[in-house]
């Protein structure tokens, strides 16, 4: 799948081959496919161009940019006048400075363009506003260190220099930064709060979802509770402790209890809303070029609270 991956390179795999260590770590793909992301600079090392046999050592930082089957091409390319009303559009900003910008993303847009996809992205929007970002995402994602689905909200940090996007990639590859969400999900969680800890890997048959592994998998580990209840429904909280793919939507629907309006994986249990009841509540981590801790906090939209006053 399309998008940035991000490693921090442990003491057990120091003198590893990047090749051989990216193998390992993206087993849906094969050598000889990781080896051609690295010769075509998908993949970067400490923020530059690398070789495969390229011998790792602790505390290095990995980027691999997956391609699309497609170029993407950003705004103010060849394909710029495809971009359907960015103009149009505000972002809601919870901070800027020289060096960043935290978002409050809004419900129905995608953070950047895939394949067919023509309609305006967080992407178009962040370069109507500014033009300096971070170039290391590659042209079609510039300054996006991390993505939330299209029907997720909330707090969203993009860089706008290519220190301050390895930087801050380096703390999510370290997991030291704090992401918490809410969501909303269907029927009534009876324990308060608890840990789930389950490998997730792309759906065996349906390949466009994940789901809890089997065997194998990447490791992923949530935390969560609950902050009130229904018969019907329940509201909670959930801290990340790893980023994988659709990772919350898919632990909680392992809980029991899918987001309501997850019409992917919440099935016939999902109700009639209108996006998946998911919200990047608060953001915290290190600002790269001072060091103080920031903390970032993004209000519940009104969908999300109309949903809640129907359930709760």
């Amino acid at each position: 799948m399309p998008g940035l991956r991000q490693f921090l390179v442990a003491p057990e795999d120091a003198r590893a081959r990047l090749d051989r260590f990216l193998a390992r770590e993206l087993p849906e793909f094969s050598r000889v496919r990781i080896q051609s992301f690295i010769r075509d600079q998908f993949v970067l090392l400490n923020g530059k161009a690398a070789r495969p046999r390229e011998i790792l050592r602790k505390g290095d930082l990995v980027l691999l940019s997956v391609p699309k089957a497609d170029a993407i091409l950003a705004p103010g390319t060849d394909n710029s006048s495809n971009v359907v009303g960015t103009t149009q559009l505000k972002l809601s900003i919870l901070f800027e400075d020289a060096d960043l910008i935290v978002i409050d993303k809004p419900a129905g847009i995608s953070v950047h363009r895939g394949a067919g996809h023509n309609s305006a992205t967080l992407v178009d929007m962040l370069l109507a506003h500014c033009t300096d970002l971070s170039g290391i995402g590659g042209a079609g994602r510039p300054g996006i260190v991390h993505r939330l689905d299209k029907q997720t909200t909330g707090c969203l940090v993009v860089a706008k220099n290519d220190p301050t996007h390895l930087h801050l990639a380096r703390q999510f590859a370290a997991r030291t930064v704090e992401k918490r969400y809410l969501a909303l999900v269907a029927g009534k969680v009876r324990r308060n709060a608890g840990t789930i800890d389950a490998a997730i890997a792309r759906h065996r048959v349906h390949r466009t979802k994940m789901a809890v592994a089997r065997e194998g998998g990447r490791e992923a580990r949530t935390d969560f509770r609950v902050i009130r209840s229904s018969a019907e429904a329940s509201l909670v909280e959930c801290r990340l402790h790893s980023g994988r793919t659709h990772q919350i939507r898919v632990h909680l629907q392992h809980l029991g209890h899918p987001i309501l309006g997850d019409t992917v994986y919440a099935g016939r249990r999902a109700g009639k809303f209108p996006r998946q009841m998911l919200h990047a509540w608060k953001l915290g981590f290190d600002h790269p070029g001072t060091g103080a801790r920031l903390h970032f906090e993004a209000p519940l939209p009104e969908d999300f609270e109309a949903a809640m006053d129907a359930v709760l």
